[in-house]
């Protein structure tokens, strides 16, 4: 990976006429807007279908693609759906916020006419598309169409027969339900199909794509439902314990994320291979793979289930490099980030170094006191070659709006370090970017609202809250011809040019 810089937006934070950032023009035109701005890399969140609470980092499967990106008026140009009847659905007044539950109310039903007008069992394309994903997919269509067969209600609240996958209950929700499931079935395909397309037109513009996958799954997914084998639950396939991280300054009583926990003493004898197929699919999706919480396969954090918070949480020995030579076996040498963020231990960076995956540096960690890690590490003069520079992520505050929260000694810190007492607050952003865009760190990704200067008002998630997060877009022309001539700027000034 050679010197480069690139930005980090979310799918969902594009431009689009409903509702939702998506797979329709205006992410090929941002394709283009990056290439003109001297970018090589686009990082995003990840793809999957979300939940209640709309976060892409809760899933209904780790393999399956979020409908919501499904280009509509690529579906118009198809001829299965028309824009009238598209324009005439409600998808909320705010085109810089979005509205998940007119979003929920509104795409699923035009979707499904799609379906129904689109006679895909006869589309070659689709019978292929079944076949190499059957592995996943008939789970996958299968759950989702019991879900809405259950109004919703999470799996393991679900009529024992099919909770517990007796034969019986699988062979008959599989008739009961053939075309709810063959909706699915359908989502999946357009999806991929509309996502390959713009994977491979952002490649052919010398834009490397940044996947994002979190390391855990969410309990009421696909994956729990279907292999329960592979995780610490109990006959009735109840969590022992679940993940979360403790206590630190950002949380007094820690973080319960709720996932169930991985049966790592399983997958050892398996030889990993839920995580290579796991990563092989991520790997023909994506150029580049960050993980998520990457510690946790070094030491990953143990909350005994029913607990209402992570105060009575332990740490428990993870994989470490066991599983990475597994996949190395398995896959080759792949280009993949380690968020190594977090309480940092001796073990993780020795983890981190072992493995010779670049790890992360977030310029906001190097002067707040909130932080628990080491402060120095995230200075950049200390920035190692084989590292991501961040300004922050979709976890942090936007670094303007970091600028105006943090203490009065602690922006007098990062002045000092600056060595600029005069640039007025409204400002400093740039000089951030700058340093970070200046350090050794091979990699640059900066978050698109910093680059913005925007405030917390567009924060993109503030973990440990439900409600406000996942929301913020663009709006048509915010990105103008003076911020890509200033980011191409800045990107040729510190060498970072493709």
């Amino acid at each position: 990976m050679k010197r480069a810089a690139g930005i980090l937006l979310s799918i969902t934070s594009l431009p689009s006429r409903y509702g939702i950032g998506c797979f329709s023009k205006s992410a090929y035109e941002f394709v283009d807007w990056l290439e003109e701005a001297g970018q090589s890399y686009w990082q995003i969140l990840p793809l999957g279908p979300t939940s209640y609470g709309d976060s892409p980092y809760q899933s209904f499967s780790t393999f399956a693609g979020n409908p919501y990106f499904i280009s509509l008026e690529e579906l118009v140009k198809e001829g299965v759906l028309t824009e009238e009847e598209c324009g005439a659905v409600d998808f909320g007044e705010d085109a810089g916020s979005i509205d998940y539950e007119k979003l929920y109310l509104g795409r699923y039903p035009l979707l499904r006419k799609a379906y129904e007008r689109s006679d895909i069992s006869r589309n070659p394309g689709y019978q292929r598309f079944l076949e190499e994903n059957r592995w996943w997919l008939d789970d996958y269509a299968l759950f989702m169409a019991v879900k809405d067969r259950f109004d919703g209600a999470p799996w393991n609240a679900w009529a024992q027969d099919i909770r517990l996958r007796y034969g019986y209950a699988m062979d008959y929700y599989r008739k009961e339900l053939y075309f709810d499931i063959e909706f699915q079935q359908y989502m999946q395909f357009v999806f991929y199909k509309q996502w390959t397309a713009l994977k491979e037109y952002a490649n052919g513009k010398g834009i490397r794509l940044i996947g994002d996958i979190p390391i855990y799954v969410a309990m009421d997914s696909a994956d729990a439902w279907a292999h329960p084998e592979l995780f610490q639950l109990d006959r009735d396939n109840v969590p022992v314990a679940v993940a979360g991280c403790p206590p630190d300054g950002f949380s007094a009583t820690g973080q319960m994320w709720g996932n169930p926990l991985y049966r790592w003493e399983y997958h050892r004898q398996t030889g990993y291979q839920w995580w290579i197929s796991r990563l092989a699919h991520c790997f023909r999706l994506y150029d580049v793979v960050r993980i998520d919480h990457f510690r946790g396969f070094d030491q990953y954090y143990s909350i005994p289930f029913g607990e209402e918070t992570a105060l009575n949480g332990h740490w428990e020995k993870g994989p470490g490099m066991d599983l990475f030579h597994h996949v190395r076996e398995a896959l080759g040498p792949k280009d993949v980030i380690a968020e190594d963020l977090g309480y940092v231990t001796d073990s993780v960076r020795k983890l981190v170094a072992d493995s010779g995956f670049p790890g992360m540096k977030v310029l906001e960690f190097a002067f707040d006191s909130r932080d628990s890690g080491c402060a120095n590490d995230y200075l950049p003069h200390n920035y190692q070659e084989n590292s991501v520079a961040y300004t922050g992520t979709h976890d942090n505050e936007t670094i303007a709006g970091w600028l105006g929260s943090i203490q009065e000694a602690e922006r007098k810190l990062a002045r000092d370090y600056l060595c600029d007492q005069y640039t007025p607050d409204q400002e400093l952003y740039k000089s951030f970017i700058s340093l970070v865009m200046g350090s050794r760190a091979r990699l640059c990704i900066i978050p698109m609202q910093d680059y913005l200067g925007y405030d917390n008002g567009s924060r993109m998630n503030k973990p440990s809250t439900v409600g406000e997060n996942w929301k913020w877009r663009l709006v048509e022309g915010e990105l103008d011809e003076k911020l890509k001539t200033r980011i191409l700027e800045m990107t040729r000034r510190y060498g970072r040019m493709k």
